[in-house]
């Protein structure tokens, strides 16, 4: 098991070691609590977008040397840490300053399972802004072995006019992660909310977003959230509010016909913890598939 790794300069924290285990929800959870909706987010250049998609590449090809070294050029880090719930052991990508000063550039976190070949993704772009996808995201990456989890490092209104709603721009730290692990084929899911009275007789929203490369995935999903008892607009029967059809990630996977799921789920889903387990199993079963094809 590789130790964990402090930032490049810092003196190593006091805290658990990965094999005492820490729990990943609550770690991620810690981290967007600080998100406010003004400040917090500067556009990453070009070349710095390269250089943290490179490192996370490298992690993804299982050289964690090679990506502390590569990521260290723009300040950010890898550690190796264990869930303590899944008892599954994560890289983390993350910003050097989130874990001292809280300077953070809002350029997001990635976590992927070292256990497994990565084999799917899950995709938060507007924690706390969408409250609790981020709680739902850590849920679902802990739930089925191979998973990536790329989360945005900003409220979606925190940068200058739309910079920080990275769904919907392709300069993020975050659109640039992602287009590298759809460029590996991996199949994603991307999780956002919906206020109860924006499509109040639904629960939620299952669509393919741009594409429809993805149809038979959400039928599963679909109807695996019915059986939990919440009432789904599927965009393959009928027209849907909310499908994401300009998210601009959905856009890439459309052009490279890779299976994209884009979730919006009511308020009073994300906010009801019996509900938000009821959520992670249902997608649960879809991560399962894409895990073992």
């Amino acid at each position: 098991m590789s130790p964990a790794v402090q930032p490049p300069g810092e003196a190593a924290p006091a805290k658990p070691s990965a094999a005492a285990g820490v729990d990943l929800e609550k770690r991620i959870t810690a981290f967007t609590k600080g998100f406010g909706e003004r400040g917090g987010y500067r556009v990453p250049t070009e070349q710095e977008r390269l250089t943290v998609t490179q490192g996370v590449a490298l992690v993804l090809d299982g050289d964690l040397e090679g990506a502390r070294a590569r990521l260290s050029e723009v300040d950010f880090g890898v550690e190796s840490l264990t869930d303590a719930v899944s008892g599954r052991r994560y890289a983390e990508v993350a910003d050097a300053a989130d874990r001292t000063d809280g300077a953070n550039r809002g350029w997001g976190r990635v976590y992927v399972d070292l256990g497994a070949k990565p084999s799917w993704i899950v995709q938060v772009p507007h924690p706390v802004a969408d409250q609790e996808t981020e709680r739902l995201g850590a849920r679902v990456l802990r739930g089925t072995p191979g998973g990536v989890m790329v989360l945005a490092g900003a409220h979606r209104t925190a940068g200058e006019g739309d910079a920080a709603d990275v769904a919907h721009r392709t300069d993020s730290v975050f659109h640039s992660v992602i287009d590298e692990l759809m460029k590996r084929r991996l199949p994603g899911i991307q999780l956002h909310g919906f206020a109860n009275e924006s499509f109040p007789e639904f629960d939620a929203v299952v669509s393919t977003g741009a594409g429809d490369r993805a149809v038979s995935d959400s039928k599963i999903l679909s109807r695996e959230l019915t059986e939990e008892g919440l009432e789904v607009c599927r965009t393959y029967a009928r027209k849907c509010k909310l499908s994401g059809k300009s998210n601009e990630q959905g856009l890439v996977a459309a052009e490279e016909r890779l299976r994209f799921l884009h979730v919006e789920l009511a308020r009073r889903i994300r906010t009801d913890d019996d509900r938000l387990n009821d959520v992670t199993e249902a997608i649960r079963v879809l991560t399962r598939r894409w895990a073992e094809s």
